[in-house]
C-alpha cells in the first residue's frame, strides 16, 4: 500500500470506544488540513448504505439481533461499498481520507461477540486498503460510557453493553500494528488534538 504512492492520498482511521472523542478530533484535524490546502474527505462507518442501515437499525434496537457471523458479514459488505464508492476514489485523487471507524472496530467489536479477532484482522488487511495511520483514542470503559450519557445520547444495546465493551477494549489493547498509534483520550480535547497533529505531521508529513 505504501510503495510508489507519491500522488496517492492518505488514509487516516480513527478508532476507539464511543465517547472517546473520535468525531471531535476528526473535525479538528480536517479543519487543520483544509487550512493547509488539502481537499479532505471525512467519512464514517457504518455508512448510510444498505448494509450500514441494517447495522444502525440493529444497534438502535429497531431491528432484532443477528448471529455474530451475519453481523460480521454486514460490516464487511458495508466496508466493500464504502471502499469502492468513497475511500479508493478519494485516495486515487490524492485526497486525505479521515474515517470515523474502519476495520479495527470490526476486529474488536465482532471479536468481542465471539469471533476470531486475528482472522478478522488478517482478512481485512488482505482485502481493504491498509490505513497510513490508525489513531486509537484510548479511554477506559467507565469514562467512555459516562461521556456518552453526558451528551444525552442513548446507549446502543447491541454494541454498548458494559461487558461487551470491556472485551472490545481488551482486544484493542492487544492489537499491534506499525500503522497503529495509541493516544490517551482522557486528556483534554486540546491536548489530544495537539498529539494527533504531531503524529500526522511526523508519520505522514501532513499538513
Amino acid at each position: 500500500m505504501h510503495a510508489g504512492r507519491v500522488n496517492r492520498g492518505r488514509l487516516i482511521a480513527f478508532e476507539g470506544l464511543d465517547g472517546s472523542g473520535k468525531s471531535t478530533q476528526i473535525s479538528r484535524l480536517a479543519e487543520s488540513l483544509r487550512k493547509a490546502g488539502h481537499d479532505v474527505v471525512v467519512t464514517a462507518e457504518p455508512t448510510d448504505g444498505e448494509f450500514g442501515r441494517l447495522i444502525r437499525a440493529m444497534a438502535s434496537g429497531r431491528a432484532p439481533r443477528v448471529a455474530p457471523e451475519e453481523e460480521l458479514r454486514w460490516f464487511v459488505e458495508d466496508r466493500r461499498e464504502h471502499v469502492a464508492s468513497c475511500i479508493e476514489p478519494a485516495l486515487a485523487a490524492g485526497r486525505p481520507v479521515l474515517t470515523d471507524r474502519y476495520y479495527l472496530s470490526t476486529v474488536a467489536y465482532q471479536g468481542a461477540a465471539g469471533l476470531d479477532p486475528a482472522r478478522i484482522l488478517a482478512e481485512s488487511e488482505a482485502e481493504f486498503p491498509i490505513p497510513d495511520l490508525a489513531i486509537l483514542l484510548d479511554l477506559d470503559v467507565e469514562t467512555a460510557l459516562a461521556r456518552v450519557l453526558a451528551r444525552g445520547a442513548p446507549l446502543e444495546g447491541a454494541f454498548e453493553a458494559r461487558e461487551r465493551l470491556e472485551r472490545v477494549a481488551k482486544i484493542l489493547r492487544q492489537v499491534e500494528r506499525e500503522y497503529l498509534t495509541r493516544i490517551d483520550a482522557s486528556c483534554g480535547e486540546d491536548a489530544v488534538a495537539r498529539v494527533i497533529a504531531a503524529q500526522v505531521r511526523e508519520q505522514l508529513g501532513l499538513p
